[in-house]
């Protein structure tokens, strides 16, 4: 395949559908991952890429969709680990399995599929990680579990940066704020309004606006950026 691969996980829909569109736009052909497969397979069909059925907090099954991915599609060049959940409560009433839930998925998800893709990128000496992480990593009231595990996105991030520069890798953070998505979407009309007041900018964010920025990062023109954290959210601050 003459295109760059671009996985994307997470990808059918939000952020991650944004994204895929936009590297899709940029001539990568997009793999996206998620879990339900008919919904994987429409959107990989809408962006002319390809459509896989992963959990990506299973360890084993992502090493076989990896190597499943590289043998059908090609060598990952541009990775994006996007996929997360949301499991809010106040920490006095949260439950284990909404903490294992979230912290499974947002950050061992990605620390899964960086551990079999990295090792064939270090054979190439070449490839863009870009970790999608979020505003609230810096603490936001009801998500403890999801503010930590954001938090530890970024802890892996500059950590694999400063593993793999040397071999011509890059690895970068995204934090997007208050984007516009389904789950968004279903806020309350008051919450809603109060979360678009705190935004200078004064409008809230597309996937679209995150997924131009995981473009640059995956560019050549952002060769020589690594361990860093790009927030988008409009000048909001949490």
């Amino acid at each position: 395949m003459d295109q760059p691969i671009a996985l994307v996980t997470g990808g059918q829909q939000g952020i991650g559908r944004g994204i895929a569109a936009v590297m899709a736009a940029r001539a990568y052909h997009v793999v996206i991952w998620d879990l339900n497969r008919e919904a994987v397979a429409v959107a990989a069909r809408e962006l002319g890429g390809s459509g896989y059925a992963v959990d990506v907090t299973d360890f084993g099954a992502v090493a076989e969709a990896v190597t499943v991915v590289e043998e059908e599609q090609g060598p990952i060049a541009v990775l994006v680990n996007n996929a997360g959940i949301n499991r809010d409560r106040m920490l006095h009433r949260m439950s284990e399995e909404e903490w294992d839930q979230v912290v499974d998925v947002d950050m061992k998800g990605p620390f899964n599929v960086m551990r079999h893709v990295v090792p064939r990128m270090r054979e190439r000496k070449a490839g863009r990680i870009i970790n999608i992480s979020s505003a609230s990593w810096q603490g936001n009231v009801g998500q403890a579990n999801y503010a930590a595990a954001k938090a530890g996105v970024i802890g892996l991030t500059k950590t694999a940066a400063r593993e793999l520069a040397r071999f011509n890798i890059t690895v970068n953070a995204i934090c997007p704020g208050f984007i516009d998505t389904p789950m968004t979407r279903r806020m309350p009309a008051e919450a809603f309004q109060v979360m678009l007041d705190k935004i200078p900018m004064g409008r809230i964010g597309t996937p679209e606006d995150v997924g131009r920025v995981v473009a640059f990062l995956a560019s050549p023109d952002a060769a020589y950026v690594t361990g860093d954290v790009i927030n988008v959210g409009g000048g909001m601050v949490l």
